[in-house]
This record gives structure tokens, sequence and C-alpha cells, in this order.
């Protein structure tokens, strides 16, 4: 048998870990934001790449020489300081849609002999249970990243999206049941085989299961729009304050759960609740908003607003976990339409610096 990423010695560390880059997919798809100006969504990712690109490289796949010249147009435009332009870099990989969070590569790294060695696991796609073919050139953007990068992949065969999992770098994974256990994904396998794919892939050892995630997630209930460690011992939950939205009782059952859980040490998590903003309606449909999709990145924290008194309430709550970091709000009120926000649009990628103090 071949051996996995766990008997290498491979494990993925947790995103607060010291980055490399951000990778981006960027936004062409129109069916996904219906009927939107697509330079509403084009303004919030140059927002996205000038809070990110002081603190590390920004790698952005494109279609196209077009698409590149249009970007590097409006990078120009934008106020960027022209000392992090260099920090921004465009990739010819096409993609049929701009969620990299799901279908980009899961990065994985070792320690072997006194330096640090990085991987990637080339999960399958099949765009949430098929819900938006065509999704081949997305499934094909994990090993495009290695090539360009010289890494080598690990392929498990099986279904599995960025946004499904959070991780706290010391052996414990979130994720929900209606996800990974929707038989859209991996009808094949039952939950003890898809926890094993996680421990033998990621390098976890303990898999912490909520349920239902929130309305108008597409996605059949990602844990990044609900609960996210932000730390080893610490979990951002979000919780619906009025009990007549239908958000409520779910985020609730969700909360009972993680307040009978425990740490891979057996220690139980300190849960640090953030409000959810009000509902966000687009023609009849209640968009997945969340302060939950925030992003964190070397010195900065990007939170997904929404125009509301709730933006600076998470913020706050958002800043006084990450001291060091500066939080910031990126407006996402229109880009929710294309039901994700900025955890589902970006994916970092370690350093070889990430296994430190983490």
């Amino acid at each position: 048998m071949t051996p996995t990423p766990k008997d290498l010695g491979f494990s993925m560390p947790p995103e607060w870990a010291h980055h490399l880059a951000t990778w981006f997919s960027y936004p062409h798809k129109q069916d996904s934001w219906p009927d939107m100006d697509m330079e509403l969504v084009w303004s919030a990712m140059t927002e996205m790449i000038r809070f990110l690109c002081p603190h590390e490289e920004v790698h952005l796949n494109v279609l196209d020489d077009d698409m590149e010249q249009d970007i590097r147009e409006r990078i120009k435009k934008s106020g960027i300081v022209r000392d992090h332009v260099p920090n921004i870099y465009y990739h010819h990989f096409p993609t049929n849609d701009a969620w990299c969070r799901d279908h980009g590569p899961m990065f994985v790294l070792r320690q072997r002999e006194g330096t640090v060695e990085k991987a990637i696991v080339d999960w399958g796609y099949n765009a949430w249970g098929g819900k938006y073919p065509p999704f081949d050139l997305d499934d094909m953007i994990p090993t495009k990243i290695a090539a360009v990068r010289n890494l080598p992949v690990f392929y498990p065969n099986i279904i599995m999206e960025g946004g499904s999992i959070d991780v706290n770098g010391k052996g414990c994974l979130l994720t929900t049941t209606s996800c990974l256990l929707n038989p859209n994904r991996n009808p094949q396998l039952n939950q003890a085989q898809i926890e094993q794919y996680l421990k033998d892939y990621l390098g976890v050892t303990k898999i912490l299961w909520l349920g239902e995630g929130i309305v108008g997630d597409d996605t059949d209930g990602h844990i990044d729009d609900i609960a996210r460690f932000v730390n080893p011992t610490t979990i951002v939950m979000a919780l619906e304050d009025d009990p007549n939205d239908e958000n409520y009782a779910p985020l609730k059952d969700n909360y009972e759960m993680l307040k009978t859980m425990t740490d891979q040490d057996g220690q139980p998590f300190n849960i640090v609740t953030i409000p959810m903003p009000p509902p966000v309606i687009r023609d009849e449909q209640r968009l997945p908003a969340s302060y939950a999709n925030f992003y964190i990145a070397n010195n900065v924290v990007l939170v997904p607003t929404f125009r509301h008194a709730n933006d600076i309430r998470a913020i706050e709550i958002l800043q006084r976990l990450f001291p060091t970091r500066r939080v910031q709000g990126v407006d996402c009120y229109d880009v929710i339409w294309g039901l994700g926000a900025i955890h589902c649009l970006s994916h970092e990628e370690p350093s070889l610096d990430a296994l430190k103090n983490v």
C-alpha cells in the first residue's frame, strides 16, 4: 500500500500559522452572481488583496492574459502601495468558478532531519455534490499549484472541500455531518471511513462533528460559516440572537454540542460566541451571511461585513482574540450574493516556518 501523509509524518497546520501566500481563483463566472455588476465583486477582491499583499504573497488563478491585464489595471488604480505590487503573482490556471477554499489545495507539512517539507493533498472536487457543473477545471487546480510550487501530491480519491473542515494544529478537526455525510459527496463511505481519510491525509487524531449549517448555504453546511478555531484551545461559534430567526435553532444546537466536546487531550474548549448579521436577502433568497467566514493571515484577519451594527461587534470580538493582528472588515454585502464570502474565496499556503509557535 502507498504510504499516507500521516504515515510519512505530514499534518495540516492551522490557518493562523505563518503563511507564505494566499491563493485566490479570480471571480469571472457571471452565473455565480446573477444580474450583478461584477465590478462590485472585483472591488471587494481588490480590497482583500490590498490588505494581504503587505504581509504575504498573493497568488491569483486567472483565465488568460486578458484577465491578468484587467486585474493589473484594477490593482494600479486601487491605491495598493507600489512596493507591495511585486507580492502579487498571476497564474494562467483557468477555473470554472471562484471558490478557491473548496477547490484549492490543502497543504501539509512535516519536520524531517531538521528541515520542514511541504506537500499538497488533492481531494476530489464535485462542486458541492454536482450542483454546478462543469467543475473539471476547478478539480485540476491543486495539482497545477503543486507543479508550479514543485511539491509532491497525495490523492485520497474522495470528495472533500476546504470549507468543510477546520483544524487546531494539535490533532483536532471540526466538521459537520450535514456536509461530510451527505450522500452527494461520498455515498460509498460511512462516518468511520471518512474519519479515517481525514486522519490519514491531514494528520489529525480527533474529529469533532457538528450538525446542520446555516440557511442559504448551498454547500450543505460548511463549518466555515458556523464555528472556527482561532487558537488550539479556542473556538469562535456563530450564534443567532433572535429566537424567531431560522438560524437560531441549528446554531444553538451546534453550540450545545460543542460545549460537550473536548480537545485531543480531553480538555474542554474555550468557546467564544460571535453574533450573526441580520438576514441578507436578495431576490427573496436568504443568503449565507456569517461573520464566521473570516480569514486569518499574517498580521491581519479579514472579516466579512454586511452593513449592519453587528459588523462592529464581530470585529471587536475577533480583535480581542487576535491582539497581534489587525482585524479588518471587508464589505461583502454584494459578494455574498455568490453564496460565499472571504474565507470561501481564499486559501492559505503555509510557509516552512508554520510549524513554529502554533
